[in-house]
């Protein structure tokens, strides 16, 4: 009995499609730093979400901040979410 390899060589063709454009993704990507103050101004965000207008500046700051604990199964483990967002918009008339 003959092997069919048309169905074979076109997953082959499609996963190897895949890793080659991973491939690429991956050797783009830059390795990044931690800046540490960054890190603390994050640690001291309160949870919720704000957002402020400066009265002396066109811009408009937002910050939000989850914390949550999510337990997976009868075992009692899980896994801490800590999630923080700073964001600045400046829009400017030109």
């Amino acid at each position: 009995m003959a092997l069919p390899l048309a169905p074979i060589a076109v997953v082959a063709v499609k996963y190897g499609a895949l890793a080659l454009a991973g491939y690429a993704l991956a050797r783009q990507v830059r390795p990044g730093h931690i800046a540490q103050p960054v890190e603390d101004a994050m640690d001291t965000l309160p949870e919720g979400l704000c957002i402020t207008r400066p009265r002396d500046r066109d811009q408009l700051n937002s910050t939000a901040r989850i914390r949550r604990t999510i337990r997976l199964g009868q075992d009692g483990r899980g896994v801490e979410l800590d999630a923080a967002f700073l964001a600045r918009i400046k829009l400017r008339w030109v």
